[in-house]
């Protein structure tokens, strides 16, 4: 059922209710959810995301009801899944005068799922608004919340966020309102909260500290409940939830290195933790006392284990520690595998093999697309040469990773 409320002057409320038990991330909805598009009625007609694709073409002829899709002239995607951007498969063929605005990012992904390589866009950057006619919309990246190309829109003039999958709630309702819901949505709020966004905590604090700077009278998610009413109070748990909830943790990183690359990556993962508050020790495996290497792994919370690779192995004493870990009860660690090559790298490869024999929580990365969603976190770490740019963003991704498993609690 699609249903149509008004939010504020020229604003509208579009949703499609979806009571079924909907599969989503690998889990089961059992109260269903909504897909909550947004219409404003500008003097530049302007569209705020849309529905999932299994109702595109419904959504559409709803959309129509209000307004001629050739009116619009602009269709804010503030994230290209599915859910959200769906809609476009039926409704870019019908609203051929507006313009897609998103990030740059996103443009390449709505392009190639719907074919929209000749249409106009318009790329949007942190701190950038829009005079849609009548109403101004001031737009925030907001990347790996929860992927990397999504972006929050603000209305100045009506003082409502919409913030796409943040401060959302998987439940469908008839009453599009929290305060109308007839019954305390907290629970739900925590819910989605810890199986959608608390992988990707470490980016809530930049959410946070940008709306500060906004007054938000209305927050108007992509799924389920409008809060109107104690904004704060929805805002203060994204921070409480996001903050650091444990301390004193530790994480021994061993390597061993051909011309200083692989150490270059284990200094610059130390410097990581580090800054996060998370004590970290380095031990070259040819030059340390190895009954020192294993007692820290025992202390530790989180291993590293690297190597550089030389005709297709690892180099130096390093095997030994990692036979001597197979003995050890490392139950409830974080482990992962690291290092630089030249060619293939097959000694990552091998540490990681080692690794996965442990008793150990090895992360990989088909663990932390399966968990998350994230594709820009990689584990085993693989660096070619010596670390640089790129590189170097890659290796602080997987320690800020690791680090948030190591600081958070849900």
């Amino acid at each position: 059922m699609m249903q149509s409320v008004i939010l504020a002057e020229n604003v509208y409320y579009i949703g499609k209710n979806d009571n079924r038990e909907v599969p989503f991330h690998r889990l089961i909805l059992a109260r269903g959810t909504t897909y909550n598009a947004y219409l404003l009625k500008t003097e530049k007609p302007t569209l705020i995301d849309t529905v999932d694709m299994e109702f595109g073409r419904e959504f559409v002829e709803y959309l129509s009801e209000m307004i001629d899709p050739e009116e619009l002239q602009y269709i804010v995607i503030n994230h290209t899944e599915p859910d959200h951007s769906g809609g476009m498969a039926a409704l870019a063929g019908r609203a051929t005068n507006a313009t897609i605005v998103c990030t740059e990012p996103a443009v390449k992904e709505l392009k190639e799922m719907y074919k929209l390589h000749s249409r106009d866009f318009l790329v949007v950057h942190d701190g950038d608004t829009l005079d849609i006619g009548g109403k101004t919309l001031l737009f925030r990246e907001t990347p790996y919340l929860h992927t990397e190309e999504t972006m929050i829109t603000y209305c100045v003039e009506d003082k409502i966020l919409f913030p796409c999958d943040i401060f959302s709630t998987h439940v469908a309702n008839n009453q599009i309102f929290a305060d109308e819901a007839g019954f305390d949505i907290t629970e739900d709020f925590i819910g989605y909260y810890n199986a959608i966004i608390h992988p990707h905590r470490r980016y809530v604090r930049a959410l946070i500290d940008a709306l500060e700077t906004l007054d938000v009278q209305m927050i108007a998610p992509s799924h389920g409940y409008i809060l109107r009413n104690e904004i704060q109070k929805y805002i203060g748990l994204y921070a409480t939830m996001s903050a650091d909830t444990v301390t004193d943790k530790k994480v021994t990183i061993v390597y061993t290195t051909i011309r200083s690359n692989t150490k270059k990556v284990a200094n610059h993962l130390q410097r990581i933790f580090e800054e996060n508050d998370i004590q970290a020790s380095v031990f070259n495996a040819d030059k340390a006392d190895h009954a020192e290497i294993l007692a820290s792994i025992q202390e530790a919370d989180a291993v590293f284990v690297g190597s550089s690779t030389k005709y297709a192995d690892m180099i130096g004493n390093l095997e030994d520690i990692l036979k001597a870990m197979l003995d050890m009860n490392l139950e409830g660690k974080i482990g992962a595998a690291f290092g630089s090559y030249g060619w293939s790298g097959e000694a990552i490869e091998v540490i990681q093999d080692y690794l996965n024999q442990t008793s150990m929580n090895v992360q990989s990365t088909s663990q932390v697309i399966k968990t998350t969603g994230m594709t820009h976190v990689e584990f085993p770490v693989r660096v070619r040469f010596s670390p640089k740019d790129e590189q170097l963003t890659k290796i602080e991704h997987s320690a800020t990773f690791v680090a948030d498993l190591l600081l958070s609690a849900v």
